[in-house]
């Protein structure tokens, strides 16, 4: 149970911006995992998927949802993943 102004204001504010930040969160995992998905099933529109996760990333990034090193390293893996896989067929 929240004891001062502030706290109560916080457990407010709190469900609000969860809920917010969950949109960004889960549509970057999405967008990671069927980017990831079509580069191991050699896709031909995975370089396409691979800039959308890329786009969710960053967005996610920018909002402040995940930091942007994070989001470096994340889109760093994916576009290592697809050029390994791209050179390999």
């Amino acid at each position: 149970m929240a004891n001062t102004k502030s706290a109560e204001k916080r457990s407010r504010q709190t469900p609000v911006r969860t809920a917010r930040n969950r949109v960004y969160r889960s549509s970057a995992r999405t967008a990671v995992k069927k980017a990831r998905l079509a580069i191991l099933n050699g896709d031909p529109n995975a370089a396409e998927l691979v800039r959308n996760a890329e786009r969710a990333l960053a967005r996610a990034a920018q909002k402040g949802v995940i930091h942007r090193n994070n989001a470096a390293r994340r889109t760093s893996r994916l576009v290592m993943m697809l050029h390994k896989h791209q050179a390999a067929a």
